[in-house]
């Protein structure tokens, strides 16, 4: 199917781009999420670049009017890095400078009236790097609010900027979970802290005391909220300033072992002390719930606590269930609401008379607002209200409408509203017409098919991005691009770092399948991965490549590449010892997995545990093991076609020794080989100068062996 575009007139108007480049991209324009004041007449949102010229990154707020449509300049610059809308009036904000007078590492709060920001008074500095503001005001006309930042095991929060180095750079461990992600774990953990603005009217006085309501949890492990590198979205607190809930990893499990989640009841004039678990397992008439757990929010009523829970204790990817407390900590009466719709929600909003949630869940490669009321039984099936694109953060507004901020493949961001019937009202905003750099990217680009597949009884989806100018009488070479998790999907959403559109624009067709594993397909797609790494994912590729091969005849398959990242870059790796992998001229691996035996070095044993159907042990050398059968380096005899290589040293999620042994081997057996490292990045490339050498490096890789650049060498 091949989308059309609305905006036809609007893309007219604008110069007609020769396709979008990784410089264009990375130094376009990147768009926060519209947030809007209480009476829904405007909102605020971030806008940042990078210059290449100048190395430098500006930003600045933009204020979109909800009842024109105009869109002006709010703030210029960086120093306004939170926004509450708080206090007397629909226009009364507090706002966090990221940083204060004392210079100490710590950060500022002000008061201001959103449209006479030149007036805004300090209210405070607080010595410590808080984030995550959230805010209320009281019936007395105080205002409580919350932030988070590390504390120390006693409770107290911590700065770097004013911590003393210790004189040994000593890492002692007793439990597993040394590293996460690209950090060494200490004692140091996040803790959510609240405290009273005395006052009213735009005035307000700090008396300096804050309250951790997080660090005093403990048992085999100390609770941390937001957990690890989450945010604020872990926790929030009542209309009315009077609760707090925010969720930690189960203080009585092993951290690396499982996925399992508590969220904690405390009031605001509590502590840590007085934390009340909501969902501690087996509490709730759903014995079942015992998984991760996440998004607690309260009704604008300040009755009723939504959440979304796994069921599964040690499986990250399980179906979300969505959950609705009573905000009594005498009885919680937690219920779910349509206990069996095969779709896997992470995202909420309530309604302004709280009987309705509002979810996006991944749903055929988009991820879709659908309206849940309260009212909903366990059979109840949500329809969805949004179709294309992928939310990044939706807002309900007082006359019941719901602004979205989205992106979309061709579009980096859209903002408009849409009823809770699912008609969209009004659109302010896509950055396809309006960005330079984005300019001529159009729905047009972008189509889908569904294939056959021997693995399931359910067709599989997959997404074709066609280049600038691209005329189905040619032929374009292939560029096949594998998705991570393995639990996930491509989806129809602009990306930073594996950006479709630009993939194409060197001269590509782009098909991006959504396997074996992919979600927003019901759930049983999603499990089917467990224990068939080397299987199930592998022979639906072949299957896309032959449905690509057979049915696309502007496809040049001959010369086509082969590129993944994660378990993209493992099942780049496995394709490489198998036939799959002679049928392209190209491949590359972006922080993949190379030995299977090697999982245990990762830091989240409960993925392995899950995905390799048990612990890994002796059995794992030994043919019948999801550890032993699905390891690439069983076929290394079979590898032959060139192959680019990409590990970070700071990836503790799959360690930067994968990519060297890969590298090696390549080399040993002479197959053409490169290898690049950044010594400061993780899983992802983030600094946009490493991220123009990863796409130079790597496009001038695949464009020779394509016929693309008809270059004399790769290197």
């Amino acid at each position: 199917m091949r989308f059309q575009s609305q905006a036809a007139v609007a893309l007219a108007a604008l110069p007609t781009a020769f396709g979008i480049t990784p410089e264009s991209m990375l130094a376009a324009n990147r768009y926060g999420v519209a947030a809007p004041n209480p009476s829904g007449d405007f909102a605020l949102y971030t806008v940042s670049n990078y210059t290449f010229e100048t190395k430098k990154r500006s930003s600045q707020w933009n204020k979109l009017d909800l009842k024109t449509g105009e869109i002006s300049v709010w703030y210029a610059g960086s120093d306004i890095s939170e926004v509450v809308f708080v206090g007397s009036t629909p226009t009364s904000i507090i706002y966090v400078n990221g940083t204060n007078a004392e210079d100490d590492g710590g950060i500022s709060l002000y008061a201001a009236d959103a449209n006479s920001l030149e007036d805004a008074k300090l209210i405070t500095s607080l010595p410590a790097p808080y984030s995550g503001l959230k805010a209320v005001q009281t019936r007395s006309g105080d205002i409580h609010f919350l932030v988070y930042t590390k504390a120390y095991p006693n409770g107290t929060a911590y700065n770097e900027a004013s911590a003393s180095a210790p004189a040994s750079t000593a890492r002692i461990y007793t439990q597993t979970y040394v590293r996460h992600w690209d950090t060494w774990l200490d004692d140091k953990k996040n803790a959510v802290f609240g405290g009273v603005l005395k006052g009213g009217n735009g005035s307000y006085s700090f008396s300096g005391e804050l309250t951790n309501y997080v660090s005093g949890i403990a048992n085999v492990s100390r609770a941390e909220s937001p957990y690890d590198q989450s945010d604020e979205s872990d926790y929030d607190i009542s209309p009315d300033g009077s609760g707090v809930v925010f969720l930690t990893k189960d203080p009585s499990l092993p951290l690396a072992n499982n996925t399992a989640n508590v969220i904690y009841y405390v009031p605001f004039d509590g502590t840590s002390k007085d934390a009340v678990p909501i969902n501690a397992r087996g509490t709730t008439k759903y014995p079942e719930a015992q998984g991760a757990a996440i998004s607690p929010r309260f009704s604008p009523s300040g009755k009723k606590i939504a959440y979304f829970q796994m069921n599964n204790i040690a499986y990250e990817s399980d179906r979300n269930i969505l959950y609705v407390a009573d905000a009594d900590p005498e009885d919680f009466n937690v219920n779910a609401l349509a206990l069996d719709w095969d779709r896997s929600p992470d995202s909420l909003a309530w309604s302004k008379d709280s009987e309705t949630l509002f979810v996006a869940a991944p749903d055929l490669g988009r991820e879709r607002i659908f309206p849940v009321p309260l009212t909903a039984g366990d059979s109840y099936v949500p329809k969805n209200i949004t179709n294309e694109g992928v939310p990044s953060g939706f807002y309900v507004l007082p006359d019941d409408s719901i602004l979205v901020s989205d992106s979309k493949i061709w579009t980096s961001r859209d903002i408009y509203t849409v009823s809770p019937e699912g008609d969209v009202i009004k659109t302010y905003f896509q950055a396809n017409l309006v960005d330079p750099a984005l300019a001529g990217l159009k729905p047009e680009d972008v189509s889908e098919f569904y294939y056959s597949t021997n693995t399931s009884e359910i067709k599989q989806q997959a997404w074709i991005v066609y280049p600038e100018g691209f005329d189905e009488s040619k032929t374009y070479p292939l560029a096949f691009i594998t998705h991570g998790g393995p639990q996930g999907a491509h989806f129809n959403s602009w990306s930073t770092r594996w950006n479709f559109k630009v993939w194409a624009d060197q001269g590509y067709v782009v098909i991006a399948p959504n396997p074996t594993a992919s979600s927003g397909w019901g759930q049983n797609l999603t499990d089917a991965i467990q224990g068939r790494w080397g299987s199930y994912p592998y022979w639906d590729l072949v299957h896309v490549w032959d449905y690509v091969n057979s049915t696309l005849k502007y496809v040049d398959t001959e010369n086509g590449i082969e590129a993944g990242a994660s378990f993209g870059g493992y099942m780049t790796n496995w394709i490489q010892g198998h036939e799959l992998g002679r049928r392209f001229k190209a491949l590359v691996t972006h922080d993949g997995s190379t030995s299977t035996l090697n999982q245990y070095a990762s830091e989240e044993l409960w993925f392995m545990n899950r995905d390799f159907s048990g612990e890994f042990n002796s059995s794992g050398f030994v043919a019948g093991s999801p550890y032993y059968d699905w390891n690439p380096l069983l076929y290394v005899d079979n590898w032959a076609t060139p192959h680019f290589v990409v590990h970070n040293s700071l990836d503790f999620r799959l360690p930067v020794s994968e990519g060297i042994l890969l590298f090696n081997l390549l080399q040993t057996k002479g197959v053409p080989s490169k290898f690049l490292s950044f010594p400061d990045e993780n899983h992802w490339v983030l600094n946009p100068e490493n991220s123009l050498v990863w796409h130079t490096e790597i496009f001038k890789w695949i464009n020779h062996y394509s016929g693309i650049s008809n270059s004399s060498s790769p290197y």
